[in-house]
């Protein structure tokens, strides 16, 4: 068979090929769109994250940065505002009786020289009105009455935050035998000197702040002051307790005790 040569049309010969027409161009607009929707989705997911992210750091910040700031000023208004009044009612004033103070209210300042420590006293042990405006509280409370710094014998128990919120029993873990710790009042300093801690109990162990405190090892009764607050730190699982004896009382009229002063 012999060859033979085709001759072209000139217009043929210029004519564009075809790839797969309309359906090869849907598929492909189809696969860009899925293409830009994941991309899409991928930004979105990590806008999301790191929203949550930058809220959950501004929360550990509010707690624990803006809430000690806070609750700081708030104490030291309220410290200033009883000695203050204090003063203007001048001396000879008396203490009023256990059960005259609303939740809430100030009545004595507490001052922990070792640990430079001074939180205004506030009767109740409530969160808003007490623990979470920097003060310390007293349990007062009818199911949890404990006795004033001026009873003749009983327990003087109180509970703070020892995170947040001015944070005052802190490092009360670090507490030793012998150490001071001074609670005035309208009409008096009184001292107490540190005895003994217990690093954890249960919540329920009220024991802890009886008259004669369980596991304090004071075997009968006398003048006590009980420190309580939250344990692990960060954590209100457990609670850790600090005990501590009246060693001196000392009327205001009288300067400082020289635990303030030394």
């Amino acid at each position: 068979m012999e060859l033979r040569r085709v001759e072209v049309p000139a217009q043929a010969a210029h004519r564009p090929v075809r790839t797969g027409g309309r359906a090869a161009r849907r598929h492909a607009a189809r696969r860009a769109r899925r293409g830009s929707l994941g991309v899409l989705l991928c930004r979105l997911t990590g806008e999301l994250f790191i929203t949550a992210g930058l809220v959950m750091l501004l929360f550990v910040a509010y707690q624990l940065w803006w809430t000690n700031i806070r609750a700081l000023q708030q104490a030291g208004g309220a410290a200033h505002h009883l000695q203050s009044r204090w003063d203007e009612d001048g001396q000879g004033a008396a203490d009023r009786d256990a059960g005259a103070f609303s939740p809430g209210e100030g009545f004595a300042i507490l001052y922990i020289p070792s640990l430079d420590v001074k939180a205004p006293i506030a009767e109740g042990v409530g969160k808003q009105k007490v623990l979470d405006r920097g003060m310390v509280g007293h349990y007062g409370d009818a199911g949890l009455k404990t006795a004033m710094p001026w009873d003749k014998q009983g327990n003087f128990a109180l509970a703070g935050h020892r995170n947040t919120h001015g944070e005052p029993f802190r490092y009360v873990n670090r507490l030793k035998p012998g150490d001071k710790i001074v609670v005035e009042t309208r009409s008096a300093f009184y001292t107490y000197e540190m005895t003994s801690r217990l690093d954890q109990t249960s919540p329920a162990n009220v024991t802890v702040i009886a008259p004669v405190p369980a596991g304090s090892g004071f075997r009968g009764p006398g003048r006590y002051i009980t420190l309580t607050t939250c344990t692990p730190e960060f954590t209100s699982t457990y609670r850790l307790i600090v005990w501590g004896k009246m060693v001196d009382e000392r009327p205001r009229s009288k300067g400082k005790p020289d635990a303030l002063v030394n």
